[in-house]
């Protein structure tokens, strides 16, 4: 018992030093990609960049929960599940605005931004697959997010391509922007059930 309870303790840190340097890396690369989606009018980098700021805040919570109950995990989970929401809102958002202005962002800066973020999110999903189905919903969260993020910048990336040399428009922007806002919402129920799981076997 109290290997077992030794082996839950260590993997349980690991998986707190993990999030936290999944955090920092996406807080930061998160004010990168913003910076860029406001300089060249990209709706896909502006909702791939409030993604980042959302898996930061995701990651940063999962830090501070793990110390807590499995009850209160499980709340904190279906929090996490309204937050993942946010990026999709946002998305949508910003593709009605471009429909009225539909002009196509610069290429270049779209599909090497759209690297970087792969980049960023691939180091993510590595640092956290090992953890994936550690205690429920709050690891489950984070390596989505991750995933979810490394998908959505390859689809970035190719409309970075399309937009230079197949079809400058604003639409393979405005295609992936909405994806990724999909994406994001289908995160969100699963993690919300995943955390229903977990508060529902706490419940004595």
């Amino acid at each position: 018992m109290n290997l077992q309870r030794q082996r839950i303790e260590e993997s349980t840190d690991g998986l707190r030093r993990a999030v936290l340097v999944v955090a920092v890396l996406n807080l930061v690369y998160g004010l990168v990609e913003f910076a860029v989606a406001l300089a060249i009018g990209s709706v896909s980098l502006f909702a791939d960049s409030v993604d980042f700021f959302e898996d930061a805040s995701v990651n940063l919570l999962i830090f501070f929960a793990l110390a807590w109950s499995l009850r209160l995990r499980g709340r904190i989970g279906m929090a996490l599940a309204g937050i993942t929401l946010l990026p999709a809102l946002a998305g949508l958002w910003t593709a009605i605005e471009k429909l009225q202005m539909p002009t196509a962002p610069d290429a270049l800066a779209l599909g090497t931004t759209g690297l970087g973020a792969l980049a960023i999110n691939l180091i993510s999903a590595f640092l956290l697959a090992r953890f994936r189905d550690h205690r429920g919903s709050l690891a489950r969260a984070a390596f989505l997010s991750a995933r979810n993020d490394a998908v959505a910048n390859v689809a970035i990336i190719f409309a970075g391509i399309f937009t230079a040399y197949l079809w400058h428009t604003a639409w393979p922007d405005l295609i992936v922007g909405i994806a990724i806002a999909a994406m994001n919402a289908d995160a969100g129920v699963k993690i919300w059930s995943a955390a229903r799981e977990e508060h529902a076997s706490a419940v004595p």
